[in-house]
């Protein structure tokens, strides 16, 4: 059983270190040639980076803040699910369930899935550009939160 835990506590560490990065980083496309990069916050060609804002067209502003601010609300919520989890390891009674630490993972899991399914519908499908990096590490935290929070609803601290 602990090594259970110590492995849930290592992928749940993973998970918001990789939730940072592939909010921080601005490459979630690239273009053809590989120069160019698209971010959540910043548009980069070769030696210079603008405001991602000042890139896209004004309709698809509210789509990227949206993305944006799924992206910010799930690494809240994965750093709150993690301090969870070390508070009810310590304080929960034996035969409990971990309910808070997987209700606030199930919410981090539920941001990831609407800031990429946003991305994903509104700037994942230009012609000369593919996905980057951050927007794989985005669905690698989407697929790791979805079984972090399955177990925490069903493991028993014993």
């Amino acid at each position: 059983m602990l090594v259970i835990l110590a492995g849930m506590f290592v992928v749940h560490i993973a998970v918001c270190i990789m939730l940072l990065v592939a909010t921080i980083s601005n490459v979630w496309l690239k273009d053809g040639s590989g120069v160019n990069s698209l971010g959540i916050w910043m548009f980069c060609e070769a030696n210079k980076c603008i405001n991602v804002l000042d890139y896209i067209d004004f309709a698809q502003w509210p789509s990227m803040r949206a993305v944006e601010s799924f992206m910010i609300l799930a690494i809240i919520f994965c750093f709150f699910s993690l301090f969870s989890f070390i508070g009810q390891l310590f304080t929960l009674g034996k035969g409990c369930r971990f309910y808070i630490t997987g209700a606030f993972m199930w919410i981090c899991w539920i941001c990831i899935l609407c800031g990429i399914s946003i991305f994903t519908s509104r700037f994942g499908y230009a012609a000369r550009w593919y996905h980057a990096y951050c927007f794989i590490l985005t669905w690698i935290c989407f697929c790791l939160a979805f079984f972090l929070a399955l177990l925490f609803m069903i493991l028993r601290k014993k």
